[in-house]
């Protein structure tokens, strides 16, 4: 249920809407409750293990080409067909799990990308030889952040995440795109694209 529309929520001076609430986000989190929600308590929180890691990877893959929202409304529904995204329990998938998902309507029946999710369960156990998933992504953390008025100033990818997607299709995965990446890197922490007077602007601990 949308609470409030764009037009009831004034925009401040960094672009940012204020809410009922008095708290200032972007348009894409400032009406719908569910990611508004998101938006306050997860996008941008560092992500440090390598379970919720290869969930927010795999998401992301779903995401491709479709809403936010319409993966985080499906988010139950993956994390039980997904075996709560336990790479281990992935990797082992056969034929018969792709057929499983495939009728599965709680999720994103795409098939290219649930056999994705198969091959990066894979490579994120085999990454585990070169000291694991979340160190390797995290190497490719840059040295400056953007600094966003408005949602127009926000890049959609960097040199950073077309870095970190060449190398995690060079050690198997699939599905990891520089656009894809970027929105990964935003979503974990490792970047702060918060708006200007957003009051999530900092909040990682990652950025001064």
């Amino acid at each position: 249920m949308i609470e409030t529309s764009p037009a009831d929520a004034p925009p401040s001076a960094s672009g940012a809407i204020i809410g009922p609430d008095g708290l200032r986000r972007p348009a894409w989190a400032a009406v719908d409750p569910m990611l508004r929600d998101y938006y306050d308590t997860e996008w941008g929180v560092p992500v440090r293990s390598e379970h919720a890691l290869f969930e927010r990877i795999s998401l992301e893959a779903f995401q491709s080409g479709l809403s936010w929202a319409i993966i985080l409304r499906k988010r139950p529904g993956f994390r039980a067909a997904f075996a709560d995204f336990d790479p281990d329990r992935i990797a082992a998938f056969d034929d018969d799990d792709v057929a499983r998902l495939l009728n599965d309507e709680k999720i994103v029946r795409n098939r290219l990308k649930i056999r994705a999710t198969i091959t990066n369960a894979q490579a994120t156990i085999a990454l585990r030889e070169q000291g694991g998933l979340v160190d390797f992504v995290w190497s490719f953390q840059p040295d400056e952040i953007p600094e966003p008025a408005t949602q127009a100033d926000v890049p959609t990818r960097s040199a950073a995440s077309a870095a970190l997607s060449k190398a995690l299709k060079k050690v198997g995965f699939v599905f990891v795109g520089p656009t894809t990446m970027f929105a990964l890197m935003e979503a974990i922490g490792m970047i702060d694209t918060h708006l200007q007077g957003s009051h999530r602007r900092g909040s990682s601990g990652v950025w001064g």
